[in-house]
């Protein structure tokens, strides 16, 4: 109950950004290959911002 006013960190947010890709890439994967690969391509871009900011903390 006492964390339900905490502030998300950047990379937390970023990981809700990047499941929530890769599940509409999943989802488009039979119905359209190439608006899967785009969100599949946008969800890398998200990973390796994550990756950068993970890196760059002490």
């Amino acid at each position: 109950m006492f964390g339900l006013f905490k502030k998300k960190s950047k990379i937390d947010l970023l990981n809700e950004k990047y499941q929530k890709l890769q599940q509409e890439a999943y989802k488009l994967s039979t119905v359209n290959r190439t608006e899967s690969d785009r969100k599949q391509a946008e969800a890398e871009e998200v990973l390796n911002e994550i990756k950068s900011l993970e890196q760059s903390k002490p």
